[in-house]
């Protein structure tokens, strides 16, 4: 049996997206990646990010917001940044870490009316998810091309 993918996803804070794309890796791909999150500083969690999975069906509240280690990017086989700060404030990875960037609007700088920020944080949500997922059917395909 193939090993799952050991996927870290990094942003700046560890507080939105990168949670958002690690609730999403638990729920889609628990068969075929491991994931955890992090950022280059840890932020706390946001409540609207999780109120946006919730609705979503997808529980992310036990999930912690916590800063990148080095044991973080020794565990893992690919590193995905989706913000650019992360992007540009990656450290240098171990050898045999791989690394993507997903880059996404960061859904706690919307500004409006209440719902017009709730509105951000589900475009932001419903674009990791499809990234996810697309993410993982690739993951899927390949297991079944070896």
């Amino acid at each position: 049996m193939t090993q799952p993918l050991k996927v870290l996803f990094l942003c700046t804070g560890n507080s939105c997206r990168s949670q958002m794309a690690e609730g999403y890796g638990r729920t889609l791909g628990a068969d075929v990646m491991q994931v955890r999150s992090a950022g280059i500083e840890a932020h706390g969690k946001n409540p609207r990010a999780i109120a946006a999975m919730a609705a979503d069906g997808v529980d992310i509240s036990q999930q912690e917001s916590t800063r990148l280690t080095p044991d973080m990017l020794a565990w893992s086989n690919l590193l995905v940044t989706v913000c650019g700060h992360a992007d540009e404030h990656c450290p240098l990875l171990p050898p045999g870490v791989a690394k993507q960037h997903w880059p996404f609007d960061d859904p706690a700088k919307a500004t409006g009316a209440e719902a017009e920020i709730e509105a951000a944080f589900h475009r932001t949500r419903d674009l990791i998810k499809s990234r996810v997922q697309g993410f993982i059917d690739g993951l899927h395909a390949a297991r079944l091309a070896s």
